[in-house]
């Protein structure tokens, strides 16, 4: 009896040691969740003092890293995804029929914590003020959403449609603001739901070549933009497609879906080596085509960009927020297109396109209502230009408001945005990029001022040096 119990013991001791063992003779676990890994901490930290979260970072680390992790994981998720029909990957949800969906659409999808009327109008204002700026120097622009898949195939959602708060949606709301806006729009979501074909992955939260294909042939007949429709083109049907929601959900044990390869041979080349249509940058040139595009993208594009690139002669792709407008330059582009994925549109809100403001003159006088009617006003120098950037106090502004920023004398119109206060956001901020040389690093009168009521009032007037607050 004590040898039985004994052989029991050691047993019981090695298999909960495996994956920590394992770990010296596996090779290290990857992450399928679509997120970076921790590393192993260091003993003391970038000053040289001990690290005190020591212990705490190596236990993220080992729950990270164990091994047979991945293994594990799958074979979790095996077991209630098919026999429970639910998800234990926190982004993925559980539809029918082998149906996944990403969870961060969950919001739109019920209706709920959407985006303010003045957030909606902060998104459609800084798409206008962007398209004006390009506009003035003959750059056609364009700006798209790209749908969440269950807000065009919700067909095999499970229970949520039972939870839902209201049939609004983001996307639809900002419509009505990029229209009263009169920014040039393509709607993806209304010629997707034309087609009668599922132009989305079952177990991808995108949509598949032939709807991305598509979706080119809305962009550039949006721009009256020459170009090879792949409608009528023959192609291939594959099953070697692994989606990124079922990697999330099953890293070990996914399930290959079908994807369209189109036959017709593209012309278009990258300029430099890249390891996936989702690179941060990617240049592509095409010597038999004309035009310069950039194109500010998401995951979306990473379909997209063959059937983009394939149009121009020159072409820039790019992942990085905020938008840099300069590339416009830098490129010599005849063309932008801002692409937005719709479970993304929050994030619009937040970021400003790095656009360096022109003086303006305004028609009106400007009425004196208060010196303090701003907080967080701060100007931060970045590389070649200076952002100035703040919060208007409550209750000052219209939905509508447009906001100014006279610097030194000079007048300039500010990005209307978001700005996130400990867990909130405040949708009153605003921010303005200037050439560095406008400003003067021992102190700036900077003077706020608000359009309200068909009127300009002068809210806050201060000195303001750089990097400081006020």
């Amino acid at each position: 009896m004590k040898k039985g119990k004994l052989i029991y013991c050691i047993l019981f001791f090695a298999i909960c040691l495996c994956p920590s063992l394992g770990m010296l003779v596996t090779k290290q676990e990857t992450s399928s969740e679509n997120r970076q890994l921790s590393e192993f901490p260091s003993p003391k930290t970038e000053e040289g003092k001990i690290n005190v979260e020591w212990l705490s970072q190596a236990g993220d680390y080992f729950q990270e890293h164990f091994a047979f992790r991945n293994e594990l994981v799958t074979g979790n998720a095996l077991l209630h995804g098919r026999l429970l029909e639910t998800s234990t990957a926190d982004g993925v949800i559980q539809g029918k029929n082998g149906w996944l969906y990403y969870k961060d659409s969950l919001d739109d999808y019920l209706g709920q914590d959407l985006l303010s009327d003045r957030s909606l109008f902060n998104i459609a204002h800084m798409l206008s003020m962007t398209q004006q700026a390009l506009e003035e120097k003959g750059v056609n622009f364009l700006f798209t959403i790209a749908p969440n898949k269950n807000s065009l195939y919700g067909d095999n959602m499970p229970y949520y449609d039972k939870l839902k708060v209201s049939d609004q949606t983001n996307r639809e709301n900002l419509e009505s603001w990029l229209t009263t806006e009169k920014v040039a729009y393509a709607d993806l979501y209304q010629a997707l739901m034309e087609e009668d074909e599922v132009l989305y992955h079952a177990r991808d939260s995108h949509w598949n070549n032939k709807g991305a294909a598509l979706a080119a042939d809305v962009l550039m007949d949006a721009l009256g933009k020459d170009h090879d429709s792949y409608e009528g083109e023959s192609y291939t049907v594959r099953r070697d497609y692994t989606g990124d929601l079922d990697t999330m959900l099953y890293p070990l044990a996914s399930t290959a879906d079908d994807e369209i390869y189109y036959d017709k041979e593209t012309t278009y080349a990258t300029v430099e080596e890249i390891q996936s249509n989702f690179d941060p940058r990617i240049t592509t040139v095409n010597p038999v085509k004309e035009g310069s595009l950039v194109m500010y993208r998401d995951s979306f594009g990473n379909a997209l960009l063959p059937y983009m690139a394939d149009a121009y002669a020159n072409a820039y792709f790019s992942r990085g927020i905020p938008y840099q407008l300069m590339d416009v330059e830098t490129h010599s582009a005849d063309t932008v297109i801002i692409e937005r994925a719709e479970r993304f549109l929050p994030e619009m809100s937040q970021f400003p396109p790095v656009l360096t403001a022109k003086e303006i003159s305004l028609t009106e006088n400007e009425e004196l209502q208060g010196s303090d009617g701003a907080v967080d006003v701060k100007i931060k120098p970045q590389g070649m230009t200076a952002q100035l950037s703040g919060r208007i106090k409550e209750g000052l502004l219209d939905t509508d408001s447009r906001i100014y920023l006279k610097v030194n004398g000079s007048v300039y119109e500010a990005f209307p945005m978001d700005v996130k206060v400990e867990e909130n956001l405040d949708d009153n901020g605003f921010c303005l990029y200037l050439p560095s040389e406008l400003v003067a690093a021992d102190g700036n009168d900077v003077e706020i001022l608000i359009e309200k009521d068909n009127k300009i009032y002068n809210i806050y007037q201060n000195n303001i040096k750089e990097d400081s607050i006020q």
